[in-house]
């Protein structure tokens, strides 16, 4: 078997907020960055970014043959996870999806939100930049996006003081897709 070394992907990946709906940069500006009136950077991560896509399928089967026939996609998931390291009162927010900021002189506060759980809660989208095979840049770009994954701050003697964060993707329309994936190539 023969290996294409140009393939083999390392390094970090960095990630942008931003609203849904925000002007996405074009697959052309994928070795760009975001322009920052419309993405904000999540600052450092800790032990990677993570895309998973989970997909479901239903066994089609039949009496007269012991192979499963064909398969049907019965759910689809797909994630992007991570370990927030800076511990701001914004990435706070983001993770626990939304709330209330306020600041002034010298100080700025954050109250979650409580609200029914009838109210819709607001989406955000998430912007991966990563690297692509021969040393390019890959972008995965998450278009309606809820962090699905406990929120905690723990403050000990010899560790980091992490944000874990999953965020989870949600369907937006029948014409656009919930997420999009473009590598440079030169």
């Amino acid at each position: 078997m023969a290996v294409t070394t140009t393939a083999l992907i390392q390094g970090p990946a960095t990630l942008y907020s931003g609203a849904v709906g925000a002007t996405e940069p074009t697959d052309t500006q994928v070795n760009t960055t975001p322009a920052a009136s419309s993405w904000t950077d999540l600052g450092g991560t800790q032990d990677g970014v993570k895309l998973s896509v989970d997909q479901t399928y239903s066994e089609l089967e039949v009496d007269q043959i012991t192979l499963r026939v064909g398969s049907r996609l019965t759910k689809q998931d797909f994630t992007i996870e991570t370990s927030l390291a800076e511990a701001t009162l914004e990435n706070l927010s983001l993770t626990l999806n939304g709330g209330t900021s306020a600041s002034g002189a010298g100080w700025k506060s954050f109250d979650p939100n409580v609200t029914s759980s009838a109210t819709q809660p607001t989406y955000f989208a998430i912007i991966m930049d990563g690297y692509a095979p021969s040393q390019f840049r890959r972008r995965i770009i998450g278009r309606r996006m809820l962090n699905v994954d406990s929120v905690e701050l723990a403050y000990t003697k010899d560790k980091q003081t992490l944000i874990p964060a999953k965020f989870a993707g949600h369907y937006v329309s029948s014409s656009i897709t919930p997420f999009h994936i473009v590598d440079q190539t030169s």
